[in-house]
């Protein structure tokens, strides 16, 4: 199961940098269009605005999956690391895990699913360029996807050291 979960991890690591990259160039050409159409040119592109949003909303759900990975979300490790037990760090660590889980997989990855489900059925579309929201709402699924599987992995890997621990302090006595 944890080779499983590594080689996943792997695949998203390098997905998640990847689309990252990818939606930072796209969307720092479109805010220079956006600017140099505005200023330059004097005929402002009425689409670059609504582009530059939907790329935002990807970018940043995108980008927290690659936060989240690298544990480096503002807060997520305070209590943990107030403690000098081994103990209460593996609970509290574990804790944390299993919310982020929890919330990735309820509120992100089935709600996030609902919400793309529902704007597909009613058909509704951006008003400039005519992009079904629905596809702009698919990073919060996605994103919830990617959570869940970095959640379960941090996990494992916690059950794992503190397991390891465990057993050196055995050994020792």
């Amino acid at each position: 199961m944890m080779e499983l979960l590594k080689s996943l991890k792997k695949m998203l690591d390098l997905t998640l940098d990847i689309v990252c990259g990818l939606l930072m160039a796209m969307l720092l050409v479109v805010v220079l269009w956006q600017v140099a159409s505005r200023y330059a040119i004097k005929t402002p592109s009425p689409w670059t605005e609504e582009l530059a949003g939907f790329l935002m909303i990807w970018l940043s759900l995108i980008g927290a999956c690659a936060a989240f990975r690298r544990h480096a979300h503002l807060g997520i490790d305070f209590l943990t690391a107030k403690f000098d037990s081994s103990r209460k760090q593996f609970l509290l660590k574990s804790i944390a895990a299993l919310c982020c889980a929890l919330f990735s997989l309820l509120v992100l990855l089935a709600g996030g699913t609902e919400l793309v489900w529902k704007t597909f059925l009613t058909n509704q579309t951006s008003a400039t360029l005519g992009i079904k929201t629905g596809y702009v709402y698919l990073a919060v699924p996605i994103s919830g996807f990617c959570i869940t599987i970095y959640s379960l992995q941090d996990m494992f890997t916690f059950t794992a050291k503190y397991s390891e621990h465990l057993k050196t302090i055995r050994a020792g006595q």
